[in-house]
């Protein structure tokens, strides 16, 4: 099952995101950070535990993020991804974003749901906004992918 985010929820997304953070595939996030962006978290849940996790991060009104989507290891392979990010996704139409954009080291797993991959220099709202401030700026190697959302 799919729902948002709840407070108790945040220890167990701060764990899987350090793992995945830890092998270099996405940048980490503080518990503090989490409870404050705790809106924009949505989980996987299996039999009361939490699987896995994604957020949607506005940027402009018209420009969101998947950010922080991660897979329990136990739970990989059962379109537990796709489950959130078509959530995320749906999300992002209600209320009236019209581009929702990655940036990822699995591009086939976007394209599969409609994204396309992109530039990086036409996604200046992320660029400016965020990357400059990462230790990887110099030598980004993840992919840019878009999805027009309307």
């Amino acid at each position: 099952m799919i729902r948002p985010a709840a407070i108790g929820d945040v220890p167990y997304i701060h764990h899987l995101l350090e793992i995945y953070a830890a092998q270099g595939n996405l940048l980490p996030r503080t518990m503090n950070e989490l409870y404050r962006h705790l809106r924009d978290f949505f989980v996987v849940e299996v039999n009361g535990q939490v699987a896995g996790c994604g957020a949607l991060e506005i940027f402009t009104e018209s420009l969101g993020e998947v950010r922080s989507l991660v897979v329990d290891d136990a739970w990989k392979g059962r379109g537990f991804g796709r489950l959130l990010v078509q959530r995320i996704i749906e999300e992002a139409r209600a209320i009236g974003l019209n581009r929702l954009m990655a940036l990822t080291y699995v591009a086939p797993f976007f394209h599969k749901l409609g994204f396309r991959t992109v530039p990086m220099d036409t996604l200046p709202e992320k660029v400016w906004g965020i990357c400059v401030k990462c230790y990887k700026y110099n030598n980004c190697d993840e992919t840019a992918v878009l999805l027009e959302l309307k």
